[in-house]
């Protein structure tokens, strides 16, 4: 069994991510933040399903807890599966902040700075040791890097320094044969940000193609096949998905 970590994953983008993985057969290791029982009832849906998922916590802002972690990963993976590798690792954990920027302080600047893009870098680099041949990283970031939306400013900055670095990664960890890659949701129904008001999805949709905006397992079936064989050659790229969002 092939097993992925997936930050984030006791809700929206994340926990449809987890679920998907695991009916792709992967095991699935997701972790929390702040919601353990929201993370146990992702667990147990796909145990129910016959999948295999373990969860556990994780402050992505707090990289000097990234050590343990990795310690606490490798036991609880050997001690349920036998196995201490990982063929996947997706970096979603993160929240949004809607302020325009004259009125963002030092500290919202540098916790969303934490989250999405320091974290993922260095939790990526505890975590490159663990990491298989052939495995996958996929890192979230969004289509606010591409569309300029008022008052996500530092949000979609550090969105957009995550791209870069995955092209980074992608370059340098290509002699580990470990391919990394980026997914850039559009709008889509999640928590994220205190959820989407009924005007603003109104909005939203007539600013998409297809119409509407889009649901988290439309997401997480992306993420789920890049971690896949079937996107073995698909490297260093950023893949909307947006139903074309401002086109």
């Amino acid at each position: 069994m092939k097993n992925v970590l997936i930050t984030g994953g006791s809700r929206g983008i994340g926990a449809s991510t987890a679920i998907e993985c695991a009916r792709r057969g992967f095991g699935v290791i997701l972790t929390w933040n702040s919601k353990p029982q929201a993370a146990s009832q992702v667990v147990e849906h796909i145990q129910a399903a016959g999948g295999h998922a373990l969860a556990l916590q994780l402050n992505v802002e707090d990289t000097s807890s990234f050590s343990q972690f990795r310690s606490n990963l490798e036991d609880i993976m050997e001690s349920h599966w036998e196995a201490r590798g990982l063929h996947g690792l997706v970096n979603n954990a993160g929240y949004g902040l809607y302020n325009p920027i004259e009125t963002v302080t030092e500290t919202q600047f540098d916790s969303l700075m934490n989250v999405h893009l320091k974290g993922p870098f260095f939790l990526t680099q505890t975590l490159l040791p663990l990491l298989e041949p052939n495995a996958a990283i996929v890192n979230l970031t969004s289509a606010t890097t591409r569309v300029a939306t008022a008052g996500v400013a530092p949000y979609a900055t550090f969105k957009g320094g995550l791209e870069v670095l995955t092209r980074y990664m992608a370059k340098e960890f290509g002699e580990r044969k470990i391919r990394v890659n980026a997914v850039s949701p559009g709008p889509i129904r999640t928590e994220l940000g205190g959820g989407l008001s009924d005007e603003f999805e109104a909005l939203l949709a007539g600013q998409t193609a297809l119409g509407r905006i889009g649901e988290p397992d439309e997401v997480a079936r992306v993420i789920a096949g890049l971690l896949s064989a079937d996107c073995g050659w698909i490297n260093a790229q950023t893949i909307e998905v947006t139903g074309g969002y401002n086109i």
